[in-house]
């Protein structure tokens, strides 16, 4: 059986990677005799799953209309690489994760030229949290055989417009449950029971390098003001940011170290984290790690989708989302200060009580993420579609 995995960025190229050793797990333990070949769009953590990486799109990826201009180019390439290569080598299935813009025009061709090749959308886009396009959410649903929702508004909202849809629990409940538990962890790096070590998480994005860096290696500058004794974990997510983390670093003066490969070791051992929002707010909250969320745009685009688009958004955190309401922090675009960041941290670090709230809030989100085991049921779903 051929199929095609479309995704991109980071976080797409971590779930793709559990999505396909989940497919060979299943196929193994079902002892179904199946071959699986797995092409893809996806990056190196999918690779070493076994697939076959069409394009790199680990590094392919942008919030914001400004922001996205550097990779207009580099996104049509690559879906234009995946077409091509669909047209000559249609596949037995294809499933398409997150990554809004490519996997819009890939189903669309699919249901167009293949309409008897299923299309599974496994993390759809989220229309949901945005609502700024009906048609583009009935688009979605027009050429998707089985959306395979990870929260269970996703599923709601998706059911509500037609779509065929399956609530299977999020990805990061399986992976998160393989991590180390805090002693070992924090022996394995080397921290001493009364270091306070704090996880700085500042880009998956080369954007974010420029918008979401400095402030927060600021706050991390004020904080070692405060605690002589903290010292700071960055998780290096993308090897191409070393040399600009580096010499932020340098230029904030701060008692960091860098790790490549180690992060559910990192979030496993440090006691807090200063953090961009993204899929990272639920591997921390998962492992039980209080965290303030920062995001910035373009100042343009920011404008432009309060004024122009009318957008607003309830959460920026996955982690709010699940329960639509504020469980950790955020700090968006004016309010993202080093001042602001310190403050929140501080609170946080110095306050049992408040993050006892924290501890007991992550509780109640965890059970809306569903039970263990989600990668097995999203693969027997997938798979269904053709045996």
């Amino acid at each position: 059986m051929r199929i095609f995995i479309s995704t991109g960025e980071v976080s797409g190229d971590l779930q793709g990677a559990l999505l396909i050793t989940a497919l060979q797990r299943h196929v193994m333990t079902r002892g179904l005799k199946l071959e699986l070949e797995i092409v893809a769009l996806g990056g190196d953590k999918m690779a070493a799953a076994g697939a076959t990486i069409l394009g790199d799109t680990s590094g392919i990826g942008s919030m914001g209309i400004i922001e996205a201009l550097p990779y207009f180019i580099p996104t049509i390439q690559v879906q234009r690489r995946a077409i091509t290569y669909l047209k000559q080598n249609p596949p037995d299935l294809i499933v398409l994760i997150d990554y809004m813009t490519p996997n819009i025009g890939i189903g669309s061709y699919m249901h167009e030229h293949f309409p008897n090749v299923p299309v599974v959308y496994y993390i759809a886009p989220q229309e949901w949290v945005w609502s700024l396009s009906l048609e583009r959410t009935k688009r979605i649903v027009s050429f998707t055989d089985k959306l395979l929702a990870i929260f269970p508004e996703e599923a709601r909202y998706y059911q509500e417009k037609g779509a065929r849809v399956h609530w299977v629990g999020h990805p990061l409940v399986d992976k998160m449950a393989n991590a180390p538990n805090r002693e070992a962890a924090r022996t394995s790096l080397g921290i001493k029971p009364e270091q306070i070590a704090i996880a700085l998480l500042p880009a998956s994005r080369h954007q974010e390098l420029k918008y979401l860096l400095p402030v927060i290696f600021k706050a991390a500058q004020n904080l070692q003001s405060k605690l002589p004794e903290v010292h700071f974990w960055i998780p290096l997510s993308l090897e191409i940011f070393r040399d600009r983390i580096e010499k932020g670093i340098e230029h904030y003066g701060l008692e960091a170290t860098i790790v490549s490969g180690q992060k559910q070791e990192i979030f496993a051992a440090v006691d807090f984290a200063i953090t961009k929002s993204g899929t990272v707010n639920l591997e921390l909250a998962l492992l039980n790690v209080p965290q303030v969320v920062v995001y910035r745009l373009s100042p343009f685009t920011a404008w432009i989708g309060r004024n122009i688009l009318k957008g607003s958004i309830p959460f920026a955190s996955p982690v709010n989302l699940v329960m639509m309401r504020e469980i950790v922090p955020e700090l968006l675009q004016e309010q993202a200060t080093a001042e602001n960041i310190t403050q929140a941290a501080m609170e946080l670090l110095l306050n049992n009580e408040k993050k006892q709230t924290t501890l007991e809030d992550y509780q109640q989100m965890r059970e809306s993420l569903g039970e263990l085991g989600v990668c097995d049921r999203a693969a027997q779903e997938i798979l269904e579609m053709k045996i």
